[in-house]
């Protein structure tokens, strides 16, 4: 019997399935049907910087509204009933999450700039998560923004989260970086005890009949994975950090490619919305085939395998397979 289990932020995990941050755990029946399935952990949908901003304001407008009309107005609180601020319910959520089912389970929160927000980040781990990944999500759009500025903002941020905080802590990137590699390390002298590489940038489109900018969702395929695939075997053994691989795992071929790559697990969501949480259990059951079939022992055996320090050709990842890629049309 192949073994499949690995680690990953310090968490011991039956194989390198985990649910990435997505609807799937908005329901607690939902996990516990991954759960069922084989899947080694799960990711929460996140918590955004600005819901939480948002509803802290929301709340002071409830809580002064009428004030300054009425004297009697200096009692009124929102009815409790029907007024519940929305990073409440996901702390609530993963407390329950936490109660159903016994594989870990990692909280997300998804902002770029410090402040105190990140006391949630507290909250998370007081509510039972046994990890944390922080989603590095912001698109700059200022000219006068210099990227070492960009850079230093979100170091600075994993830096307050890792000084509040207990448990591990993972950080998603975009691949947008001018030198990924060493900010990918400042990060991890931050703090961060993972990357996740990488998130996606859901790109808005134009509606031209009303004329309004609309959001348009399209989930991953597995040629999303080259990417993500590539970074990790660039940076595998040179940063001292544990790797997460997500968009575009959608098969077993696509999970075994990543651990070679130097993936401790990697992360899926699309591949689930569109058919199933069945599908993690067809997917590891394919994947025990494959390393029975090609005499494999264990997950261990084969991570990094295929990195750049390990390959025989390590310029097949950089220029050298532009100029082969293009003669090769």
């Amino acid at each position: 019997m192949v073994d499949l289990s690995t680690t990953y932020l310090g968490l011991k995990l039956k194989n390198p399935l985990v649910a990435s941050a997505s609807p799937l755990s908005h329901k607690v029946e939902t996990v516990m049907e991954l759960e069922r399935a084989g899947a080694s952990a799960v990711v929460m949908y996140s918590l955004f910087e600005e819901q939480i901003i948002q509803e802290s304001f929301k709340l002071d407008e409830d809580l002064t509204r009428g004030t300054n009309s009425f004297a009697e107005a200096l009692d009124y609180l929102p009815d409790y009933g029907t007024y519940s601020v929305g990073p409440d319910r996901y702390l609530d959520q993963l407390r329950k999450i936490k109660q159903a089912v016994k594989i870990p389970v990692i909280g997300s929160l998804n902002g770029f700039s410090t402040g105190g927000w990140i006391e949630y980040a507290q909250k998370i781990e007081q509510a039972g998560a046994d990890a944390l990944e922080l989603n590095l999500y912001e698109l700059a759009t200022n000219p006068d923004l210099t990227s070492h500025e960009l850079e230093m903002q979100h170091i600075q941020l994993v830096s307050d989260i890792r000084y509040g905080i207990k448990i591990p802590l993972a950080v998603k990137l975009s691949p947008f970086y001018t030198a990924l590699p060493h900010f990918a390390r400042r990060l991890v002298e931050a703090g961060a005890d993972g990357l996740v590489l990488f998130n996606r940038f859901y790109q808005p489109d134009f509606d031209l009949e009303e004329l309004t900018v609309v959001p348009n969702l399209v989930l991953s395929n597995s040629h999303e994975l080259r990417l993500p695939l590539r970074w990790i075997a660039i940076l595998y053994g040179r940063i001292q950090s544990d790797f997460a691989l997500t968009s575009g795992v959608h098969t077993a071929v696509d999970v075994l490619k990543a651990v070679m790559a130097g993936a401790n697990i990697t992360m899926m969501a699309s591949e689930l919305l569109m058919n199933g949480v069945g599908r993690v259990s067809e997917i590891l059951a394919d994947i025990q085939s494959w390393m029975v079939d090609y005499e494999y022992q264990s997950i261990e055996q084969m991570k990094g395998s295929m990195s750049q320090q390990s390959v025989a050709d390590p310029a097949a990842f950089e220029r050298a397979n532009y100029m082969k890629v293009l003669s090769s049309y």
